[in-house]
């Protein structure tokens, strides 16, 4: 009777063995904690509905995706920890970060593990221009978004005074100089630039400057939560000049943190993905579960479709073999509209718009919808 436990129990363990190792492992690499947390959220809960949906299907080449979520809390000594931590777990493939500043050093830690990367939201030209054979977005870059938001700047802001502030950080102040060197191309110039810390509160000395040079719009480059306080204190000391910002405010806590002075920001982001009538079943399914799928969260589910679409078509979880198909150009169909990928990684079809953030019937304010032709 023991020798028929020991040889059952064996035979359990050996099946759980083989069960484990035929489900793929999926990580997502985001800000969980810390000041940029709405956005960790869009980017888990975009890949979590997409790994379930994909599972309720099947799975990929029969095999289930298990999911390893790792808060990098917006600091790339902890994006590279959560790196090796999937290396150790056998993870196959990345959807994250959201910072820049994660996603470059986190993507060199994931290449030597073999590890495929996609980003929902990194659109620093470093993280696809090192020559990684890993690194992958389903977003545009800061030279395309920073194009966008030149451009209108010369245009509708012709003559009038730009000021030019950013985060200094790898995507803050690489969106800055991206924008200003389109303006300055288009004829056009700036009065003031001027670089802030990440996590500071107190601005009245920026906004006295900006008071003083009577300047008519603030570009901002970096994310929502300085964003608002900017807005907030600018418009505390009666500057009532418009603030425009890159996709790092895209979401609605830029405007519990600006208050009413948000009503009139300018923002490049890419053409809203909920309106793309593939997107409606999945957006159903989020609104069915509370949840709106804003900025980066259908960014995030598409992420790991491709991932799901070169798994399948390789017959292989193998990092290396993904990228390589993936890097070959063909369309991806996707909840955001067909991707492919140039050998760099970076999607063909950059796709930038101006939004503004307007008040609506029910007295919020949004983006949603305000779209500038």
């Amino acid at each position: 009777m023991r020798t028929l436990l020991r040889t059952g129990v064996a035979l359990g363990l050996l099946m759980s063995a083989t069960h484990a190792m035929a489900d793929i492992k999926i990580g997502i690499v985001a800000p969980i904690t810390g000041p940029n947390a709405a956005f960790g959220a869009q980017i888990k809960n975009g890949a979590t509905q997409a790994v379930e949906d994909i599972n309720k299907a099947g799975g990929i080449n029969g095999e289930k995706i298990v999911l390893s979520v790792g808060d990098d809390a917006s600091d790339p000594k902890q994006g590279v920890s959560v790196a090796n931590k999937f290396a150790s777990e056998g993870v196959k493939a990345v959807v994250g970060a959201f910072n820049s500043g994660v996603s470059i050093p986190t993507s060199d830690a994931l290449q030597e593990a073999g590890i495929v990367q996609i980003s929902p939201a990194s659109t620093a030209i470093k993280f696809t221009e090192r020559g990684n054979w890993n690194t992958f977005r389903t977003c545009g870059r800061d030279d395309q978004q920073g194009g966008v938001a030149g451009a209108y700047l010369a245009d509708k802001f012709k003559g009038k005074k730009i000021a030019i502030v950013h985060d200094k950080s790898p995507y803050g102040k690489g969106l800055a100089d991206e924008t200003l060197k389109a303006l300055k191309a288009k004829g056009g110039s700036n009065v003031i630039y001027e670089g802030i810390n990440p996590g500071e509160k107190d601005f009245s000395a920026l906004v006295s400057k900006l008071k003083q040079a009577q300047v008519d719009v603030v570009y901002y480059g970096g994310l929502h939560t300085e964003a608002g306080l900017i807005i907030r204190q600018m418009r505390d000391q009666s500057l009532n000049a418009p603030l425009m910002g890159g996709d790092g405010i895209t979401d609605r806590e830029f405007v519990q943190i600006a208050g009413p002075g948000a009503e009139g920001t300018y923002m490049t982001f890419s053409p809203d993905a909920r309106k793309n009538p593939k997107a409606k079943a999945i957006v159903d399914a989020f609104k069915a579960r509370k949840i709106d799928p804003e900025a980066y969260t259908l960014y995030s589910y598409a992420a790991v479709q491709i991932l799901q679409a070169a798994m399948t078509a390789t017959k292989s979880s193998d990092g290396k073999k993904v990228a390589d198909y993936m890097h070959q150009g063909k369309p991806f169909d996707t909840v955001i509209g067909d991707i492919s990928f140039d050998k760099k990684g970076d999607i063909t079809r950059p796709d930038y718009v101006m939004y503004v953030w307007k008040k609506a019937p029910d007295g919020s304010i949004n983006y949603a919808g305000n779209e500038i032709e």
